[in-house]
């Protein structure tokens, strides 16, 4: 069943900016329903991704001096990284991605893994 974009509304945890995100996906691309919890969890990403480089701007950066004098990379870093990449990931398994890049002639797939 494709999912109707003037049915689902975005989540009321999700930012301005991910609902967006959301209703624009909505309108661009035809989803199935059960597509719409992995656009949820894109969205989240998304909007993990933005808060972690918030706080790293917020912090200066992204490295740290600890209590010890010791310089380390700043926790967020990896929160950015990760959402970044579960973001990526979901925008993939949806199909969002096509399109995204220019076609580059790539080798032939291998049996065995799915395109």
């Amino acid at each position: 069943m494709t999912a109707d974009p003037s049915d689902a509304s975005p989540p009321a945890h999700l930012s301005p900016a991910s609902a967006e995100f959301w209703r624009q996906v909505l309108r661009d691309y035809q989803l199935e329903s059960h597509h719409l919890k992995l656009l949820e969890c894109a969205c989240g990403a998304l909007d993990r991704m933005t808060e972690a480089r918030e706080e790293l701007a917020k912090h200066g950066g992204l490295v740290f001096t600890d209590g010890s004098g010791v310089i380390r990379l700043h926790p967020c870093e990896a929160v950015e990284r990760n959402a970044r990449v579960a973001f990526i990931r979901a925008l993939r398994e949806l199909g969002l991605d096509a399109g995204l890049l220019p076609e580059t002639p790539r080798p032939p797939a291998l049996p065995g893994i799915r395109q």
